[in-house]
């Protein structure tokens, strides 16, 4: 059984008998979209976790591309009537945009388990256990009895339009050069099933044989990595031409560790 972001208002905090929980069925999964208070922030959905796992993907109070203005989200590609409705709840009618998505993707929307979003953010959760990351959406089930605890909190990112699904990688970078420089660091994925864009994993001052790691969101799985692209710049004009190189870059895939 499935929650798409269960509602809140008249049911959260009410006895098991009246809401969705994790007795209602052998396995039940939920995703939860607009978990913020209803009062005064008007959630809709409900914000404990009540399944037997749980997914929280952007935190699970605001999605990405639910802030656009409202005349570019009224007039949307879906149509004026979708748009409308999404300008009204769109966190709320994420939840089944993310699971129609998620037919489609068996490989998508690893939830990390987690203990909170902050954590989940800074890296503290990455990469996937042992047993893996179960995937949000339709293909849930698969993990029904590789969590044995309570309550299982998962977290994960999505991207602002379709196609939502995004894959976590740790990109970590070692810097060569003579003498340190303002700018940034940027790299890009390539791999057997295709490459990502730029994502940039510092900024300010660069440093020769510093190290410096970010996380990020790929908007592709790349498979098997075949090729890193490394890009730095300066803020501005430097007379003195710095160079700097990468000693050394590792790569590592959140799934399979």
């Amino acid at each position: 059984l499935s929650g798409l972001d269960p509602a809140q208002p008249y049911f959260q905090g009410t006895p098991t008998e009246v809401r969705l929980d994790k007795s209602d069925a052998e396995f039940v999964d939920v995703i939860h979209t607009d978990s913020a208070p209803t009062i005064p922030n008007l959630g809709f959905g409900i914000r404990p976790a009540i399944g037997h796992i749980d997914f929280y993907p952007n935190g699970g109070e605001e999605m990405p591309g639910c802030g656009k203005n409202p005349v570019s989200q009224i007039i949307d590609l879906d149509g004026i009537w979708e748009g409308t409705r999404d300008f009204v709840a769109c966190n709320h009618l994420r939840s089944y945009k993310y699971y129609s998505d998620s037919i489609i993707y068996p490989d998508g929307f690893l939830g990390y388990p987690c203990a909170s979003y902050d954590l989940f953010e800074s890296g503290n959760c990455f990469p996937c256990p042992a047993d893996g990351c179960p995937n949000m959406g339709h293909y849930a089930y698969k993990f029904k009895d590789k969590f044995k605890s309570d309550f299982v909190k998962l977290y994960l990112n999505t991207g602002e339009t379709r196609d939502f699904p995004l894959w976590r990688y740790k990109v970590t970078v070692t810097l060569s050069g003579s003498k340190k420089v303002k700018g940034y660091v940027n790299v890009a994925l390539y791999g057997s099933d295709g490459n990502t864009r730029q994502y940039q994993i510092t900024e300010g001052t660069l440093k020769p044989d510093n190290t410096y790691t970010a996380y990020i969101d790929a908007e592709v799985n790349v498979g098997e990595i075949t090729k890193v692209k490394f890009l730095w710049n300066n803020n501005w004009i430097n007379l003195t031409f710095p160079k700097l190189g990468a000693a050394n870059i590792t790569v590592e895939v959140g799934e399979t560790r």
